[in-house]
């Protein structure tokens, strides 16, 4: 099998498109995969350390804005989707297969013109611009949401199949959680709250944490923060008396995140379609603070997934403070068996099998077409 994977941009794009790359090798060792990306977002680490071999286009969202960028961006694009027709030709996938991002479109419409299936991955509950565009060109659309699937209407064949992350529910038991909680520096009498942002961080909740830590408002309850890289030397400098924050655990980036993930009681992050997933897998309750100025507000979409199921609360971003962040989070972290229920209900869009449902839709095309 000969798979091009189109992928660009963040890693909520390109994770689902190397989750996909590595079940297609293990169920089919033989097969040959390229990724096709640019030269401007994370693919260039992320595949290539991954190791798949990657070819890169120019390609921007088509802008009806009249600007000397747009108009430059626009014949940027065009020109992308001339050198990805002659990757599509020299490679000769039998499938090309896109998971998000700009790119997306140039790799469609190069396959549609030599006649290869196509499939698209959308893992946001609101569809972005690209695949909304492409709905009508791609043989199948593999949603992460059922709530995709209506703004989806033009679609040829959509198959709900969820979105494939590392994070697995680990199932540990009250002993082998306090083993990673001591592990961490943290207490296992008392609650844990675990804080992220991403590896670029979330300025907005940053600075609600700071202000409640030093407005001592989290007695109740532990704290383990991951401000991000970028930011988290300026967040140990604006905490005050930080050596005596015994209930506060600091660091710049969770590498073992699906154990600490499995261990804690509530999370408080932005709410990228990844992180949805993760929270429905490991049956974790949450308070979402969405990214606003993001396409389609997708990220209110996404954590209205779980508020609309009673596994999450919302904080928008312009009302986000210290004190009601304070007030949210003592409403949920006062009330142990509210936490299990909201936990119990996040599970209950979790979907199981992931890349074994997407492999299924692959091979069902490729015999089909």
């Amino acid at each position: 099998m000969r798979v091009m994977i189109a992928a660009a941009g963040t890693a909520g794009h390109i994770n689902p498109g190397l989750a996909i790359a590595n079940k297609i090798k293990k169920e089919s060792p033989s097969s040959e995969i390229l990724f096709l990306g640019t030269d401007r977002g994370l693919e260039k680490d992320l595949v290539l350390r991954a190791g798949f071999s990657l070819e890169t286009i120019e390609a921007y969202g088509l802008s009806k804005k009249i600007s000397f960028q747009s108009l430059k961006n626009n014949l940027k694009t065009l020109k992308g989707i001339g050198e990805a027709k002659k990757i599509v030709k020299e490679f000769k996938p039998d499938i090309v297969i896109g998971t998000g991002g700009y790119i997306c479109g140039a790799a469609i419409l190069a396959a549609k013109k030599y006649r290869i299936p196509t499939m698209l991955h959308e893992s946001n509950a609101f569809p972005g611009k690209a695949v909304k565009m492409l709905a009508k060109k791609v043989d199948t659309i593999l949603i992460s949401f059922e709530e995709a699937r209506k703004e989806l209407t033009q679609a040829n064949h959509i198959i709900l199949t969820g979105t494939p992350t590392k994070i697995k529910n680990l199932h540990l038991n009250k002993a082998q959680k306090q083993e990673v909680l001591t592990r961490l520096g943290l207490k296992s009498d008392k609650p844990v709250l675990l804080i992220f942002g991403g590896s670029q961080g979330a300025k907005a909740i940053n600075d609600a944490v700071t202000g409640l830590i030093n407005q001592n408002l989290n007695k109740d309850y532990q704290i383990m923060w991951a401000p991000g890289p970028l930011q988290f030397n300026l967040v140990k400098q604006r905490i005050k008396n930080l050596s005596k924050q015994k209930d506060l655990k600091l660091v710049p980036y969770i590498y073992n995140m699906e154990e600490v993930l499995n261990s804690v009681d509530l999370v408080l992050a932005r709410s990228g379609a990844m992180t949805i997933t993760e929270m429905a897998i490991t049956r974790k309750p949450a308070i979402f603070v969405p990214l606003p100025n993001v396409s389609n507000n997708h990220q209110e979409y996404n954590a209205k997934v779980l508020q609309n199921v009673e596994a999450a609360r919302i904080i928008l971003n312009k009302d986000l403070t210290p004190e009601v962040l304070s007030k949210e989070i003592n409403d949920m972290i006062k009330d142990p068996q509210k936490l299990v229920n909201m936990g119990q209900n996040a599970g209950k869009i979790a979907i199981e099998n992931v890349e074994d449902k997407i492999y299924k839709e692959i091979e069902k095309l490729l015999q089909k077409t």
